[in-house]
């Protein structure tokens, strides 16, 4: 038991992130104090799988195969769009704006004041699993792209993020939902950091 509970920790701790610049400078940001925020799932894919929906059909059919007529299939893909909003989204916006302790730069969805407009495009996701003795955290790759509100095409910077890990320490990340959303809370970090550093 102990050796598979240390396997587990080394498994969880040994994931490698990344951060690649695409386009524009950090530097563009400076002076810049909020984001309209949007969020851009389209066409991303899941570990293993060429589409998001052949995830969705193996993880419905497998439901359905185990518990025919519960209508667990559904659920699970009801679950999966409804934790976009319900847990990735709101995890990310506190988790960027908290870095900022005198509130001096923020980001939030539908902010209209915002002359700059930061999108979070999810591309890829490994969802992670959590049995007990054994656990692997989530991962989430994505690109960040600011640019002017009113401007689309004046595009100041572009971050590319890989292997974003997610899983909480307390053991309450049974749930695939949760430990994706802490994934996008280190994204977020991630992203904060860098223009608290760099965009000076």
């Amino acid at each position: 038991m102990k050796k598979l509970l240390l396997c587990a920790i080394l498994m969880a701790t040994s994931i490698t992130f990344g951060q690649k610049k695409l386009e524009g400078s950090i530097k563009n940001l400076k002076g810049i104090s909020e984001y309209n925020l949007v969020f851009d799932y389209e066409n991303l894919k899941v570990h293993k799988f060429d589409t998001e929906e052949d995830f969705l059909k193996d993880k419905m059919d497998k439901r359905e195969e185990k518990h025919p007529g519960e209508g667990r299939g559904e659920k699970f893909k009801k679950s999966w769009f409804a934790d976009r909003e319900n847990l990735y989204e709101p995890k990310y916006i506190e988790s960027f704006n908290k870095r900022f302790k005198k509130q001096e730069v923020k980001v939030d969805k539908g902010l209209e004041t915002a002359k700059h407009t930061m999108v979070v495009k999810t591309t890829w996701i490994y969802p992670g699993y959590n049995v007990g003795v054994m656990k692997q955290p989530s991962k989430v790759n994505a690109t960040i792209t600011v640019y002017e509100t009113a401007n689309p095409d004046n595009i100041l910077c572009s971050v590319a993020y890989k292997n974003m890990p997610g899983a909480t320490f307390g053991g309450g990340d049974y749930n695939s939902g949760i430990r994706i959303a802490e994934s996008y809370a280190k994204l977020a970090k991630e992203m904060a950091k860098y223009i608290i550093k760099k965009a000076k």
